[in-house]
């Protein structure tokens, strides 16, 4: 490993655009004739008459078709693993939303790849040896606490595996050993935010906060500012899913321009989620993503669900290694509401303009005579329901002039008191449906 002032691994973070692509053919060779022993992938290679030796440019992967997560249902536990059962050493089990598990299993290989992809990730942001990094994520099958965490201690960074929850107990823990750099939802970046503020608390000079990877859930970069301007410190937009191994799939650098993905590791499609054809860079559609260093269980052109866009242009810190842009949302998460297409991070963009917004809000989606509505119940900020009740009025209507204007589409808006909504100290529920089937349905 090749290790320099800007570089975890120029090895691989420094190549060009043709040596990426060389090595990325060279890798899925080795994927295809590593799955010819899959009960999946085996007899789908042989379908489309594609082997390694007949791979010639990395497009011919799409002769092979999508994974999706009803195949992963249909192969659990074992179906998908490609070595031995006495080279497995970790397990991941998600049952989603359906009750159904999906399972990932690792070699000792696959995890050690795995916290070099996170060693990766923040020593490109400043995460350095001397550092206190403080993990507010979940452990045990959630695969965003433990990736993070072997990347800090492959850093030499001190860890603390706080784990999600006790905000009175993180922000103490913070406080005790002078923690430089968290790892935290979203959500629950802005819960602590009301917390340290009952606490009595500012972060800027009662804490030596430096640096937060926020991921797990789509944000928007609205809430990246406040983030960023309440703690003080610089906010990175992460991506990974536990398909993937987790996170570490892509991560922003130092200039904030998109997420970089690592195509030593992952081979990145973009694809319109209807006609499932390749999108061109620039244009928003589907994430497919194949692994190409996975030992275990690799998986080959899998549709993530998450809507975003490879970024065109060379980004100034020099790594060719391509940028995603912020996740959008997911495909399934999209509504419709008076034939207008709408994801619920579009709604986030609004609110969190308004300074007389709060940090929590829910999406409520009803059908009332047959017809879809929609109704933003909003937490505003407690100075504001101390006013007369003109300036909530006021705000009201600039909440529901904006969400026209940037949905095309007129929600009713509800304002309610700080800290009214229900709140998790996991991942938010933005996004309530509440609608009954049509009459004759």
């Amino acid at each position: 490993m090749k290790r320099t002032d800007q570089y975890w691994d120029a090895s691989v973070e420094a190549l060009s655009r043709s040596q990426l692509d060389q090595l990325q053919l060279r890798k899925l060779k080795q994927v295809l004739d590593r799955v010819q022993s899959s009960v999946l992938y085996g007899p789908r290679l042989k379908e489309a008459g594609l082997s390694s030796a007949g791979l010639s440019a990395i497009e011919d992967i799409r002769r092979i078709p999508f994974t999706t997560k009803a195949d992963l249902r249909s192969q659990y536990p074992f179906g998908l693993v490609c070595v031995p059962k006495d080279r497995l050493v970790r397990l991941h089990v998600s049952s989603g939303t359906t009750g159904q598990a999906t399972a990932v299993l690792y070699t000792r290989g696959d995890v050690d790849r795995w916290a070099d992809l996170l060693a990766r990730c923040m020593y490109m942001t400043g995460a350095r040896p001397g550092h206190t990094f403080q993990n507010l994520t979940g452990y045990g099958m959630f695969t965003g606490g433990l990736g993070f965490h072997y990347g800090s201690e492959r850093l030499g960074l001190l860890t603390i595996p706080s784990g999600a929850g006790n905000s009175k107990r993180q922000i103490q823990l913070m406080r005790d050993f002078g923690t430089n750099i968290l790892h935290i939802i979203p959500s629950y970046a802005l819960r602590l935010m009301d917390v340290l503020g009952e606490m009595g608390m500012d972060p800027k000079h009662d804490l030596e906060l430096k640096i937060a990877y926020l991921g797990a859930e789509p944000y928007s970069e609205e809430v990246r500012r406040r983030v960023e301007d309440f703690y003080g410190i610089k906010v990175y937009n992460s991506y990974g899913l536990s398909e993937m191994n987790g996170p570490g799939v892509a991560f922003e650098c130092p200039f904030q321009s998109g997420m970089h993905i690592w195509e030593d590791a992952y081979l990145v499609e973009i694809v319109d989620p209807e006609t499932l054809e390749p999108v061109e860079d620039g244009t928003f559609g589907e994430l497919v993503l194949t692994t190409l260093d996975r030992e275990a269980m690799p998986i080959l052109r899998y549709r993530t669900r998450d809507v975003t866009r490879i970024l065109p242009g060379d980004c100034p810190c020099g790594r060719v290694h391509r940028r995603l842009d912020r996740i959008r949302g997911r495909s399934d998460d999209m509504f419709i509401i008076k034939g207008v297409n709408i994801f619920p991070i579009q709604v986030e963009h609004v609110l969190m303009n308004i300074p007389e917004v709060g940090n929590n809000y829910v999406i409520v989606l009803r059908r009332e005579n047959d017809i879809d509505e929609m109704l933003v119940r909003v937490e505003v900020t407690q100075e504001l329901f101390v006013e007369d009740m003109r300036h909530l009025h006021r705000v009201r209507k600039e909440i529901v002039r904006n969400l026209k204007n940037e949905l095309l589409v007129t929600p009713a808006v509800e304002l309610v008191e700080p800290n009214s909504l229900p709140k998790s100290e996991g991942k938010a529920v933005r996004l309530l449906d509440q609608r009954t089937p049509r009459k004759g349905g």
